[in-house]
Parts: structure tokens; C-alpha cells; sequence
């Protein structure tokens, strides 16, 4: 029988699958069903915080604009949970087809999550996207590979 702690971690890495199809499906309702109604993301673009779900979906709605099609990865996603409350970190790539027809197989990111258990359901509440910063040039470092 499984323990709790397992129970947990399969909910969150399916919750984290469920991300991952929902954006090569291209598909809002999915998405939105991962996050909570208030999720506070720290994305790529500006502004420096998009706070609540309709924000989050907005950023979302902007990559499907831009692609035709769109493919997701997520690697070495590390998770600690307590209770109602987990965080975990993983890289993550978007890459794809753009409208115009151009290949692209995008850049790695670094990305965090903060997660609620709401009701017994495991949702996103924060996440957080960035890149390494050369301080020198004080440009991001897109070109890095996990």
C-alpha cells in the first residue's frame, strides 16, 4: 500500500503531465484546471509578477498565438511535500513550430513551484521561470542545456 507521501508525489508529477498536455493540446480549460484561482507567476515576459489565473492563461494564450504547434518538456523535477503545502523545481523547454513555419527548439529555463493542496486537489498556487543572468552584460543566458 502506498504511503502518503507517494499518493502525493504521483498527484503533483500527474498534475505536472496534465501541464505538459495541456499545452501540446494547446488547450486553456486544462491549464486553468492546474492552478489555483489566485497563482502568482514570475514568468519570462513582463510584467515582473502576473497575479491570478486569468493572467497565467493570458501568457499561455500568447505562446499559442505565436505557435502552430507546441511541445513541452519538463526534466529532473525534484519535489518536497508537507502536509497541504509542496514546492518542487525542475528545467523545462518550450519548443515548436511557429505560424509562420519556422522550426524552433527554444531554450531551457529553470522553473519552481509553489503547490496547494485545495480540497484534496494538488494545484499550482506559484511558479516561477527564469534564466542565468550574466552579470557582465547583464543579458540572460538562453543557450544552456540540463
Amino acid at each position: 500500500m502506498p504511503t502518503q507521501r507517494e499518493v502525493d508525489e504521483a498527484a503533483i508529477r500527474g498534475l505536472i503531465g496534465t501541464i505538459v498536455e495541456g499545452l501540446r493540446a494547446k488547450d486553456l480549460e486544462a491549464l486553468k484546471r492546474a492552478y489555483t484561482a489566485d497563482v502568482v507567476s514570475f514568468d519570462v515576459e513582463p510584467p515582473l509578477q502576473h497575479v491570478g489565473i486569468d493572467a497565467k492563461l493570458k501568457n499561455w494564450s500568447t505562446v499559442f498565438a505565436v505557435f502552430e504547434s507546441v511541445t513541452y518538456e519538463v526534466r529532473d523535477l525534484t519535489l518536497a511535500i508537507g502536509g497541504d503545502v509542496a514546492f518542487g523545481h525542475a528545467f523545462a523547454r518550450l519548443s515548436g513550430t511557429l505560424k509562420n513555419g519556422t522550426a524552433t527548439g527554444g531554450m531551457w529555463v529553470r522553473l519552481t513551484y509553489g503547490l496547494r493542496k485545495i480540497e484534496g486537489t494538488w494545484l499550482i498556487a506559484h511558479d516561477q521561470v527564469s534564466v542565468p543572468l550574466d552579470v557582465r552584460s547583464g543579458r540572460g543566458v538562453v543557450d544552456l542545456e540540463p
